[in-house]
């Protein structure tokens, strides 16, 4: 794979004539005197950057003309971020995360039951580049007739048993998915404890012969992590284990440790973090069923996100019933450090904002990562965090999706989506009480060749285009 997509880069650069500069005035944009970094070939110096057609038409060490220049003096250029757990898939959450640095935003936990419905909401082109997963946990709301109005389950959902004949349509609507173009397969199992592990052990069979991974909200501590590394094993299934940070806590470096040793025995398995000791979900959801027998104290580390406020018995109980999202507090900075800084995971955001409220992840994930950790405590090199955001969540997806391979690279051939920021300054801003105040320091966004973040301003264009897995 990594040689025929060198070799298809190769062919595009001859075709652009202009690996070396020429045809100068006919880029379309032009970016100079930026810290230009790219994952896959180490390339970090100051250079000039051409595009043209979409497309990165040259990197040089002089000068370039075009039609339009951006002066990147003093800014980093690097490959756009790709969020690979991104479950807003709206104008308005774009609007928040593309101001992060992000270019392309994929919903891979949760998914969607319908893949073909969610592509044709989106043509004709949106603020990132977007896609997801055919879902098992929507897939599972449809066959049981679930009630929730979210996108998790409300009720029997998550906790009814499915019936050999449900679990038959379940793998049919599964595979028609990735038939349409489904980037993997999404999981919740946390979310689904009525779903035994045979269930989702068959349907990482499926996502295994369409050669698609498994991204998993996964449930039951070590021995839940344990349990679905062997399902994966068994079926053969490329694993990801989303959010790493939120389903381990306390355990992280056994968790850490386990995935280290599931890669070393040659298992595909990787996993993310996002860079916030807080997590946020459907407050209806599977993971509070037994919050009647919670003593008093835990309910405080529960903020309402309609109101902001921590909650107590009685209004815990009030949103049980109106649904709605709560965000939980309480694990420790520790934990967040030690899963941003691990090699072995990447970033994502997990972001969700709907009307203005949300968890300040949606806006600020990249740039805290940037600002906090590489900045400010130096735990983490700057093409190090690079790394995490871009080439990595490329890989994860680029043997069954395509268009990964021209993407989380800064070079002639790969696909002109880039962020520039401000080392210096970049930092999110949002907080737990309004998600919705943008990242700074991220001074341009471009995507296919259109800037769609000028000085930290979207702008009017909407060059984002669907990604998706093959279509059969």
């Amino acid at each position: 794979m990594k040689l025929q997509r060198l070799v298809q880069l190769a062919l595009t650069c001859v075709m652009l004539t202009a690996c070396g500069g020429e045809d100068a005035d006919n880029f379309d944009l032009v970016i100079t005197h930026g810290r230009v970094i790219d994952p896959e070939s180490g390339l970090d110096g100051v250079r000039s950057v051409g595009i043209r057609d979409g497309k990165v038409a040259s990197i040089v060490e002089g000068e370039l003309t075009g039609r339009r220049t951006i002066d990147a003096t003093g800014h980093v250029v690097s490959p756009g971020f790709i969020d690979l757990h991104e479950h807003g898939q709206s104008e308005e959450a774009y609007s928040y995360m593309v101001r992060d640095g992000v270019t392309t935003a994929l919903e891979l936990e949760v998914g969607t039951a319908d893949i073909h419905g969610f592509y044709a909401d989106r043509e004709g082109g949106q603020i990132v580049n977007y896609g997801a997963s055919i879902g098992h946990i929507g897939v599972r709301m449809e066959l049981l007739g679930d009630p929730g109005a979210g996108i998790l389950p409300a009720g029997i959902g998550g906790s009814g048993s499915i019936t050999a004949e449900q679990l038959d349509e379940m793998e049919r609507r599964i595979r028609e998915g990735l038939d349409q173009g489904a980037v993997a397969v999404g999981f919740g199992s946390a979310y689904t404890p009525g779903a035994e592990m045979s269930e989702i052990e068959r349907m990482f069979g499926v996502a295994a012969e369409s050669g698609a991974s498994a991204h998993i909200h996964m449930r039951g501590g070590l021995s839940g992590f344990d349990s679905t590394v062997a399902a994966a094993r068994r079926t053969g299934v490329s694993l990801h284990f989303v959010h790493i940070n939120s389903s381990a806590g306390d355990d992280i470096d056994a968790f850490l440790d386990g995935v280290q040793t599931a890669v070393d025995a040659g298992q595909d398995v990787t996993t993310e973090t996002y860079p916030y000791g807080a997590g946020m979900t459907e407050i209806q959801s599977a993971l509070f069923d037994d919050w009647e027998s919670w003593p008093e104290e835990r309910f405080e580390l529960h903020q309402l996100v309609s109101s902001g406020e921590r909650a107590t018995r009685e209004t815990f109980a009030q949103a049980r019933e109106e649904g709605g999202a709560v965000i939980i507090h309480g694990r420790t900075e520790e934990v967040t450090r030690k899963a941003v800084v691990s090699p072995l995971t990447m970033i994502a955001s997990d972001g969700f904002i709907v009307d203005g409220r949300g968890h300040p992840r949606t806006s600020g994930s990249y740039s805290k990562v940037l600002g906090q950790y590489v900045r400010d405590e130096g735990v983490l090199s700057l093409p190090e965090a690079i790394r995490k955001m871009t080439i990595e969540p490329a890989r994860r997806l680029e043997a069954t999706v395509e268009s990964m391979a021209s993407k989380g690279r800064l070079q002639v051939g790969a696909d002109a989506d880039i962020t520039i920021f401000d080392p210096a300054t970049v930092i999110d801003r949002s907080t737990y009480l309004d998600a919705t105040i943008p990242s700074t320091g991220i001074g341009w966004v471009i995507i296919a060749g259109e800037v769609v973040v000028e000085l930290g301003e979207v702008t009017a264009a909407r060059p984002g285009r669907a990604v998706r897995g093959r279509v059969r």
